[in-house]
This record gives C-alpha cells, sequence and structure tokens, in this order.
C-alpha cells in the first residue's frame, strides 16, 4: 500500500518587483495588473519627500512626507530600503512587506533598480525580478516627450539614467518589453501567475 501524502503547506507570498526607465509604462502596466482585484495581490505604497504630481493622492500613490521625517524613520529602522533619487527620498515599509508575505500574499513593489537589487538580497526566495522596456531608446524619449511633465533637461537627464539602469538589468529575472501595454500586462500577469507553481528552496511540501 502506498504511502499516503499530506497536502503541501501553505506557501508564503512573493514581492514583485518592477523596475523600469522613466517612461517606460511600470506604472500604467502595475495599475492594470492591480485592477482585477485578486484578493492575494495588493500594491506596497512607498514613502516619498517629492511633491505630489498632479492626481496623486496621499496614501493612494505614496506616503508624502517631509525629508525629517523621512529621515527618522530611516534611525528606527522602518524601511526594507531606501534611495535618494532625482534629489528625493523614497522608501519601502519594511512592516508591510513582512505582513504580506506572512499571509501567502502577493505585493507589487513599484521601485528602482538599486532598491529592487536591495530587496531581492533580504528576500532572495520569495521576490520575482521584473524589468520593463520599451522597444528602444526612441520610442522611450518620444513616451516621456508625450507625457508633456517634464522639461527638455529633465527628460535628457532621465535618458542618461536610462541608460544607467539597463546595466542592472543581468541582475532581473524577467524582461518585459512594453511595445503593446495589453501585452506588457498579460506578460506580467502570466509571470506573478508561475510563482503559484514555484518550488520554494529550504521548504518541505510533502511528509
Amino acid at each position: 500500500m502506498s504511502k499516503k501524502i499530506s497536502n503541501p503547506i501553505k506557501k508564503a507570498g512573493n514581492i514583485i518587483i518592477i523596475s523600469a526607465p522613466s517612461g517606460a509604462g511600470k506604472s500604467s502596466i502595475c495599475e492594470a495588473v492591480l485592477a482585477e482585484g485578486k484578493k492575494n495581490i495588493s500594491y506596497s505604497i512607498s514613502y516619498t519627500t517629492r511633491s505630489p504630481r498632479k492626481g496623486e493622492g496621499n496614501g493612494k500613490n505614496y506616503y508624502f512626507i517631509s525629508e525629517d521625517k523621512f529621515k527618522q524613520m530611516i534611525e528606527e529602522k522602518k524601511f526594507a530600503e531606501w534611495a535618494k533619487v532625482h534629489g528625493n527620498y523614497y522608501g519601502t515599509s519594511k512592516e508591510v512587506l513582512n505582513k504580506a508575505l506572512s499571509v501567502g500574499k502577493n505585493i507589487i513593489l513599484e521601485i528602482d533598480v538599486q532598491g529592487g537589487v536591495s530587496i531581492k538580497k533580504q528576500y532572495p526566495n520569495n521576490s520575482c525580478m521584473i524589468f520593463i522596456m520599451t522597444p528602444d531608446f526612441k520610442t522611450l524619449k518620444k513616451r516621456l516627450m508625450a507625457r508633456n511633465k517634464d522639461r527638455k533637461e529633465t527628460i535628457s537627464m532621465r535618458m542618461l539614467n536610462a541608460k544607467k539602469e539597463l546595466k542592472y538589468l543581468p541582475k532581473y529575472e524577467y524582461l518585459v518589453i512594453n511595445k503593446k501595454l495589453d501585452e506588457a500586462v498579460h506578460a506580467v500577469k502570466t509571470i506573478i501567475k508561475s510563482l503559484e507553481y514555484k518550488i520554494e528552496k529550504g521548504r518541505i511540501y510533502f511528509a
């Protein structure tokens, strides 16, 4: 008689790290993935010292706080990672990430490449790194200009930063080319769905 196999133990959640140069469409992709409203996925709202842009709300897009408050949170070790980008501070709450993972929920983290690498080091078995990029730099510049949000000097700076960010690509696990938004969204959803079947190293599934 064969031995009865018990059900696998409940898997922990995953941190879905999504990085991209400014203008590549990561925010639109994240919004579309979250729009399905699935209970097992949420969005990690970062803290920042920058001013809100038109249409952004506190607690919806970011937690907008003062630089003094941000530095206080650094001292209190409340961030899983933080960085200064384009002259402003950005940070990810350690408590939010740990709570999501503990209840088996996937959490999307829209973050810069340095922060993404830092999170991967801290959560090596529970993080998935996805890099979003346009088909080429010409398309990226065109999209930045179409947003009509930045001055020419700012766009030039963002293009230079994009080339620097691409150097981090080998550290990522997946590359999604955002040629058409719906196709890019489908690709990211497929990657997230595949994590349900991923074997977690060091975990005993059957007794």
